[in-house]
């Protein structure tokens, strides 16, 4: 492949372990609020405040489905944060059974100026992207995880 159509695979590699460590380094200087950082926050929490920050009040069985883990992980983790205030726990109406789960709003302007800062970050990075260079970026980013992990 030429370069104009881009790197062979070892000037990716090398690149990308010089700009891994920098984009490591950048997210963990976002401090966190004030207000949250009594709590504690581990990354679990994180994705957690996420999904309820970017989807809006969810079941801990779809919370769990999203974080890929068992649903008394996440009640785990919502009992946690609910005792802390920072969640709200309530019956959905439609099925006792069921609980729904939401961002207290004494912390949701925290959470979404801490976490929206992120997401603003991402789409500016994704939005010239067409939907199938995205799915590739994500699908990479997800192996590398995996084999990370290994």
């Amino acid at each position: 492949m030429s370069r104009s159509q881009g790197p062979d695979v070892d000037e990716a590699i090398r690149t990308l372990l010089l700009l891994m460590p920098r984009l490591v380094g950048r997210i963990k200087r976002i401090p966190v609020p004030e207000e949250l950082a009594s709590f504690s926050l581990a990354p679990r929490h994180l994705s957690l405040l996420s999904y309820l920050l970017f989807e809006g009040s969810l079941g801990v069985n779809e919370l769990a489905a999203r974080l890929q883990v068992a649903p008394a992980t996440v009640s785990l983790m919502v009992g946690d944060l609910s005792r802390k205030g920072i969640l709200c726990r309530q019956e959905d109406e439609a099925d006792r059974r069921r609980t729904i789960v939401s961002i207290a709003d004494e912390y949701h302007g925290a959470i979404n100026g801490w976490l929206g800062r992120g997401a603003s970050a991402w789409r500016k990075a994704l939005e010239p992207l067409t939907p199938a260079q995205r799915k590739l970026f994500i699908d990479t980013l997800a192996a590398y995880e995996s084999a990370a992990g290994e």
